[in-house]
C-alpha cells in the first residue's frame, strides 16, 4: 500500500512525479529504525522513515535519491528477471558478472564454482584497496554459499566471509560489503559508530547497501 501521505503530497510532488514516469511507486513508511533506508525493487522505491525525521527533511532524503532509483531501476528488473540465486534454477541464459549478462550456460554448481573464482581474483586488490583506507586488516578472507547473508566478519579471528552470489552484482556491490566487514573489526556491532565508520571509508556506500537489501540479503 502506498503511504506517502505520510509526508504532505506537496513535498512529494515532484519526486513522485519522476519516478512514477519510470513506472517506479513510491511507497513511504515511518518506522521505528535510526536512519533513512531505501529499498528499490522491480517497480517499486520502498522508503522507511524514522519517526524523528521531519516531513521536509524526509522530502528532501527521498528527493536526493530519484536519480539513483531511476538509474538502477533497469539493473533491479534484470536481476529480478534473471534470478541468478534460485536453487531451482538450473540453467541460466544470462549469467550476471559484476551486473552484465553473460554468454554462458552453466547450471547451479557450475555457476558457484564461476562465481567463487571471480571473486578469488578480484578480492586481493580490493582488500589492498580498503584496508588502508578502512584503517583494519582482515588476516584471512573465505567464499561461501550464503542464503541469508552477503558477508559476515570473526572479528576475533579478523576473518572475513563473502557469500559467493556477489559477482552477479555491481563490483562496487562488493567492495562495499569489504569495508563493511572490515569497519566490524574496529566496532562488532551496528552502532552509531560503526556507521560512521563506513561513511567515513565510503561516503557513496549507500547506494550499495540500498541495492544488496533489496536482495533479501542481511550484513552481519
Amino acid at each position: 500500500m502506498n503511504k506517502s501521505r505520510l509526508i504532505p503530497i506537496s513535498l512529494l510532488a515532484n519526486a513522485a512525479e519522476q519516478l512514477a514516469a519510470a513506472d517506479i511507486q513510491l511507497n513511504i513508511s515511518q518506522k521505528r529504525v535510526k536512519n533513512i533506508n531505501f529499498r528499490l525493487k522491480p517497480y517499486q522505491l520502498n522508503v522507511s522513515i524514522p519517526l524523528f525525521i521531519s516531513h521536509e527533511q524526509a522530502a528532501q532524503a527521498i528527493d536526493k535519491r530519484v536519480s539513483w532509483a531511476i538509474d538502477n531501476h533497469a539493473q533491479v528488473l534484470a536481476q529480478h528477471q534473471q534470478t541468478p540465486f534460485s536453487e531451482s534454477s538450473a540453467v541460466s541464459n544470462n549469467l550476471l558478472l559484476w551486473g552484465e549478462p553473460q554468454a554462458l550456460i552453466l547450471n547451479h554448481d557450475e555457476k558457484i564454482a564461476y562465481y567463487r573464482q571471480q571473486l578469488a581474483k578480484v578480492t586481493p586488490a580490493l582488500f589492498n584497496k580498503w584496508q588502508p583506507i578502512v584503517g583494519a586488516k582482515a588476516r584471512e578472507v573465505r567464499f561461501k554459499k550464503m542464503h541469508t547473508r552477503w558477508g559476515s566478519c570473526n572479528t576475533r579471528e579478523s576473518r572475513v566471509w563473502l557469500s559467493v552470489y556477489l559477482p552477479a552484482y555491481a563490483i562496487e556491490c562488493t567492495e562495499y560489503v569489504i569495508v563493511h566487514e572490515l569497519c566490524h573489526l574496529h566496532h562488532p556491532n551496528h552502532s552509531a559508530a560503526f556507521w560512521h565508520t563506513v561513511r567515513a571509508a565510503m561516503p557513496e556506500y549507500q547506494q550499495w547497501h540500498d541495492m544488496l537489501a533489496g536482495q533479501s540479503r542481511q550484513l552481519d
